[in-house]
């Protein structure tokens, strides 16, 4: 335990510091302090010793300089055991706790600000005592977070104005973080003043998953630094540890559904959308997509937009005594759960039960690093640029403008090249009846839909059913329409952009069959 005799406070952010400076002071602690925070600490009662009375100097140069001094720097670094002696022949007096927030650079530069003030939102003196504490943690406690305030006040209450070495420890490796992101900051500012594009990350809570995609590799998850909220803090509500492959799954699950407009299901395997289904009811959704593709649902990844029901989740028939009845699922994913709905759940001991936030997966971009490289895009949220309708035969765009944003959020996360047939059902909801995802050209994913969709509905043609069939990219070849018509299907949707664009209209003219096209392409590799 370290006694705090002295701590020197230096804060831009004063949120919450009074309580911890009358800590401070009840313990006997003499509180060294810079303009502004002692100004703070003044008007709150607090005496303080002006910091220039240690440094020996004035604050100087428009308070450029304060803090950075020989006695400064030293009171935090010297060795408290084998410096001593040296330090009383120098009259330097330790200090044992510093308290020190830095200039919001990130806010202004965040703000457009010029390079000629940014400059001015430097911290060059915090960095620096900052460091030295920390490097000191042996002896010295520093304090950068107000978040940690509580925990230290707490301490010392406890310990009669004392702090330990854990806790020194732990607050030694958050400074230095900060200080290595503050850095980053301002160095990935300065490179874009001189028209260099650079990019530094820091993520933090590493965390050791059982194995990666496969039981030989390894593999951990780490939250990026800074941000309000990640995929990271989804909650698990029961059930096994989440996997590797569990929470890329359970990402595009949750992405998904949580563009729907309606109450919606969707049921992801090896991170495609194998069933999607909205509407008014969540229990009738569920069942909708789940027939979907029943064959693929077996094992998979379940996500509801909204507060899951016990309605809902008892379609899964976990209690069922013919034991071939019961449903298999990995993972239940919702923003919420009935009371009832989590009991129910909670029957299958390894079933993991996720709570998210759609906050999460808010990103605006999209971070890929492989073979020491990063790769970095804006996120796809544009569905469309335009739907026009270009074929002989009209699509009726109004009307079927709820069942194309169905379809198109299909093909926006299943995996390219990504074909989705979708339907409205008699009672109105919105439905996936076959997907065709991952292949080396479209003509297979179309096969593959329609084959699935088929299969789904248990009938040999597809004409005479309302499907429609979207596409994630241009259709280059007529081939693709040929089989879509075969199959029965009249109603196409794609993004167009190929020099045979009116070869395939054409096409589609020749049959009959409407198409219209959308401007927005949504590869997803």
């Amino acid at each position: 335990m370290i006694k705090i005799q002295r701590a020197l406070i230096s804060v831009t952010d004063k949120t919450n510091l009074r309580e911890l400076a009358e800590v401070l002071q009840a313990h006997g602690t003499e509180i060294i302090s810079t303009g502004g925070t002692g100004a703070f600490l003044a008007g709150a009662g607090i005496p303080y010793t002006e910091i220039s009375t240690v440094t020996g100097n004035p604050e100087a140069f428009g308070g450029r300089m304060k803090t950075i001094s020989f006695n400064i720097e030293s009171a935090l670094l010297f060795d408290r055991e084998k410096d001593a002696a040296e330090a009383v022949q120098l009259n330097i007096k330790p200090i044992d706790l510093v308290v020190c927030n830095l200039y919001a650079f990130e806010k202004y530069r965040e703000a457009g600000t010029e390079l000629s003030e940014l400059i001015h939102h430097i911290d060059i003196g915090g960095p620096t005592m900052i460091r030295a504490a920390a490097k000191n943690s042996k002896y010295v406690a520093v304090v950068t977070d107000i978040h940690d305030y509580d925990t230290v006040i707490s301490e010392l209450r406890t310990n009669a104005g004392a702090l330990g070495y854990e806790t020194r420890k732990r607050l030694m490796a958050k400074a230095f973080n900060l200080t290595a992101d503050y850095d980053a900051a301002i160095a990935q500012a300065m490179d874009s003043f001189n028209g260099v594009d650079s990019l530094r990350l820091s993520f933090t809570g590493g965390k050791t998953l059982r194995y990666g995609e496969n039981s030989h590799q390894q593999a951990s998850l780490y939250r990026l630094a800074g941000k309000n909220s990640a995929l990271y803090d989804m909650e698990v509500l029961h059930g096994m540890e989440v996997s590797y492959n569990n929470i890329l799954d359970v990402q595009a699950a949750i992405e998904t559904v949580s563009t729907f407009s309606h109450t919606g299901c969707v049921i992801v395997k090896h991170n495609n959308p194998c069933g999607m289904a909205e509407g008014k009811s969540q229990r009738r959704a569920f069942e909708l997509a789940w027939e979907g593709d029943t064959v693929s649902a077996f094992g998979g990844i379940i996500a509801f937009n909204t507060e899951a029901t016990i309605e809902a989740v008892s379609y899964l028939a976990f209690d069922a005594e013919d034991k071939s009845k019961r449903k298999f699922v990995e993972i239940v994913a919702a923003p919420s759960f009935t009371e009832d709905a989590l009991a129910y759940l909670k029957q299958q001991k390894n079933l993991r039960i996720i709570r998210f936030s759609t906050d999460m997966i808010k990103a605006t971009e999209e971070l890929r690093i492989s073979n020491n490289t990063l790769l970095r895009q804006s996120k796809d949220n544009t569905l469309y640029s335009k739907i026009d309708s270009v074929t002989e035969t009209p699509f009726d765009i109004e009307k079927q403008k709820d069942l194309v944003a169905f379809g198109l959020r299909a093909v926006q996360y299943i995996k390219s090249n990504a074909i989705a047939l979708v339907m409205r059902t008699p009672e109105n909801y919105l439905q996936l009846i076959g997907m065709g995802s991952g292949q080396p050209n479209r003509v297979n994913s179309v096969g593959l839909a329609v084959t699935k969709a088929k299969k789904n509905l248990g009938v040999d043609t597809l004409a005479g059913i309302d499907i429609l069939l979207a596409s994630d990219a241009f259709f280059p070849f007529e081939d693709n329409i040929d089989l879509a018509h075969e199959a029965g299907i009249t109603k196409i949707i794609q993004p167009g952009g190929s020099i045979r664009d009116k070869h395939v209209i054409a096409r589609c003219n020749e049959l009959g069959v409407s198409m219209a096209l959308t401007g927005c392409r949504h590869f997803k590799h």
